[in-house]
Parts: C-alpha cells; sequence; structure tokens
C-alpha cells in the first residue's frame, strides 16, 4: 500500500542553509522529488507573527531578505514562485468557517522560512506558493485546530508546509560547528520523533508538561507551532514520519516530517 504525503514540517535552519552543504542541505534538495507535486504551497512559517490567522494574498510575493549581517550573495537570491490570490481567499475563509478571525494580507511576501526550503526543494519556482501566519501568543492546540480548518483544502492537492525548527535554543548553539549534540537538545528531539511516529497528538499538544527540556528546547514556542498546523492539516486517521534527522551548531535540531495517510496502491 502506498502513502500520500498530506503535509509536512521541516526544520529550515539558517538561512545560510541554502548556501552550504549540510546533511539537511542535501535532504531538503531531494525532497520535492520525494513527494508528489502539490497544485500549491502554503508555507507556515515561523517568522510571520500576526495577532490573528493571516494568509498572503501577492500575486508575485516578494523574495524577503528578513535577516542581517550574512554572506551578500545570500541577499541575491529571489524565489520567483507566483502567488494564489484565489486560493488564498479560499483558506482565509476556512479558517472563518470553522471559527478563526482570519484576514488577508495582499503585500506580505515569503520570508526566509518558507523560501529557503522552497528554493531548495522547488527550484523551479513553478509552484504557487503562499503564506500563513503563527500566533506565538496561542498555544499548540489553536495551530493544530487552524490546520485541520485547512484539511479539506489539502485533500484537493494542497500541500502545508510548517517550516520552523525541532529545537530552537539560539543562546544554546555551539557555533564552532563540534560533531557532538547537547544531551538535552537529542532527548527532546528523541521524545518528539517517537510521539509524532506513535501518533500521540494529546501528547505533542501538551509538549510543555510531556517533553523533556521543553523550554531549554524552545525558549519561545514560535518555531514550534508550525508542527501543528501540519500535524491538523492532515486530517484524522494520519501517521508521522520522520524524513531527516540530524543537527547543526551542537543543539540546533533540523528534525522533518511527514504526515500520511494510506492510499490505494
Amino acid at each position: 500500500m502506498m502513502t500520500v504525503t498530506k503535509s509536512l514540517f521541516v526544520s529550515h535552519g539558517s538561512p545560510t542553509l541554502i548556501l552550504e552543504d549540510l546533511p539537511a542541505t542535501r535532504f531538503l534538495r531531494r525532497l520535492g522529488s520525494d513527494v508528489a507535486r502539490p497544485k500549491a504551497i502554503v508555507a507556515v512559517s515561523a517568522h510571520w507573527m500576526t495577532r490573528m490567522p493571516a494568509v498572503s494574498g501577492a500575486a508575485r510575493p516578494e523574495t524577503i531578505h528578513d535577516f542581517y549581517g550574512f554572506p551578500p550573495p545570500l541577499y541575491a537570491l529571489k524565489y520567483a514562485a507566483p502567488g494564489a490570490p484565489d486560493l488564498a481567499e479560499r483558506l482565509a475563509e476556512a479558517l472563518r468557517s470553522a471559527g478563526f478571525q482570519a484576514v488577508i494580507d495582499p503585500e506580505q511576501g515569503l520570508d526566509h522560512g518558507a523560501w529557503v526550503p522552497a528554493m531548495l526543494a522547488w527550484p523551479a519556482a513553478d509552484i504557487p506558493i503562499l503564506q500563513l501566519a503563527v500566533q506565538p501568543h496561542l498555544d499548540a492546540a489553536h495551530h493544530y485546530a487552524m490546520g485541520q480548518a485547512l484539511a479539506p483544502l489539502v485533500a484537493e492537492g494542497l500541500l502545508v508546509m510548517g517550516s520552523g525548527s525541532a529545537t530552537h535554543n539560539l543562546r544554546a548553539l555551539d557555533r564552532g560547528r563540534h560533531e557532538s549534540v547537547a544531551q538535552w537538545a537529542q532527548h527532546f528531539d528523541d521524545w518528539l520523533v517517537a510521539a509524532i511516529e506513535a501518533g500521540d497528538v494529546a501528547a505533542l499538544l501538551d509538549w510543555k508538561h510531556q517533553a523533556p527540556h521543553a523550554r531549554m528546547a524552545h525558549p519561545t514556542d514560535e518555531h514550534f507551532l508550525p508542527l501543528f498546523v501540519a500535524m491538523g492539516a492532515a486530517g484524522a486517521n494520519t501517521r508521522g514520519r520522520t524524513l531527516h534527522r540530524s543537527f547543526t551548531h551542537g543543539a540546533l535540531s533540523m528534525s522533518a516530517f511527514a504526515f500520511e495517510a494510506p492510499s490505494v496502491s
């Protein structure tokens, strides 16, 4: 029996990931050929934070270089994929029908949480892409419910790509690129992989209490919240599959997951 990928969570790492030859870079370069070509991509990026759910509606989304002090070649990169204003309207309506006060931002472009993994996975930039914001003042259950509201559109061939980080404590990083991994980061990542592969939604939604070293792994929530949108978007009776595991800077997990449902072979 074959499986159909409904949604993804990827750890996007540093913006320089796209310029480097790391295990996570090589994984993302293969990703586009490893999943069925979607009709459109909704990138749920940790770097677009709003007070209420927001969808980007630009027809030609700008490539946003939302970082400072990085190598000049990074600022020359442009991801020229089309937007999807009509789909943005449908997403917003789906969220409103589920009880969310969703808005459309016609100017929002693609921040690096969206365009870095998209450029690596789909370099031809020929698949429409738009963004969905996270609300870091709200919890995992809110974001899971947002994903659930999108499940009918996913069934039509839309791919929801949560883009954040499996661990994200920038103060704890080892910038010297040492190969050893901090014990707390490894323990949190091991717990996350086990919970996702077991389909333990209850434990994941209660991650702050159940995950080891939760606040060390995520001093703030925004890089973890896209995971819950991806989980919810996959709908009921889905399973999580680990696509990739590696670390950068000794504590930044680059784990990635697919949420899938069985399909007829």
